[in-house]
């Protein structure tokens, strides 16, 4: 959008339209890193997720290491060490080795849809419960007599 400019005018025009574009640029950037829930999402889109036909099912794909949703990333080194530091945290080499190996491939069935799916059911478990209805008193019609 290069403007040939040919007078004062149309540089004094072309710095004021800059400056609105500079102007709105900072708000878009302001707005897109002003809470912590914006920040770490502009940092997830950095790492997009691998499509479905290069991961397969088993999602053992060429690009399945390099490109998972963060979640099921964390979970690869988070879950061999809780279990180790937690549950066995007296067990031998050998015990360790086996729990390691098969929480990395546990760690293959978490994903981020899981996650989002079993926190709304925790979350629904102890939000607010609707209220009842209360029951509104019923009037009763006057008995009529036929005459």
């Amino acid at each position: 959008m290069d403007i040939p400019v040919k007078n004062v005018l149309d540089l004094q025009s072309e710095i004021i339209r800059l400056e609105k574009l500079k102007q709105e640029q900072e708000m878009v950037l302001k707005h897109r890193f002003s809470s912590p829930s914006a920040i770490f999402q502009s940092i997830k889109s950095i790492f997009p997720k691998s499509p479905e036909g290069e991961a397969g099912a088993g999602g053992g794909g060429i690009g399945s290491l390099f490109s998972p949703d963060i979640v099921s990333l964390i979970s690869r080194f988070v879950l061999p060490i809780a279990l180790n530091k937690t549950l066995f945290k007296r067990s031998g080499f050998i015990v360790k080795t086996v729990v390691g190996l098969l929480s990395q491939k546990a760690s293959t069935y978490i994903s981020e849809d899981s996650v989002t799916s079993v926190w709304g059911r925790v979350k629904s478990l102890f939000g607010k419960k609707p209220k009842t209805a209360v029951k509104a008193a019923t009037v009763k019609e006057p008995l009529v007599r036929p005459v």
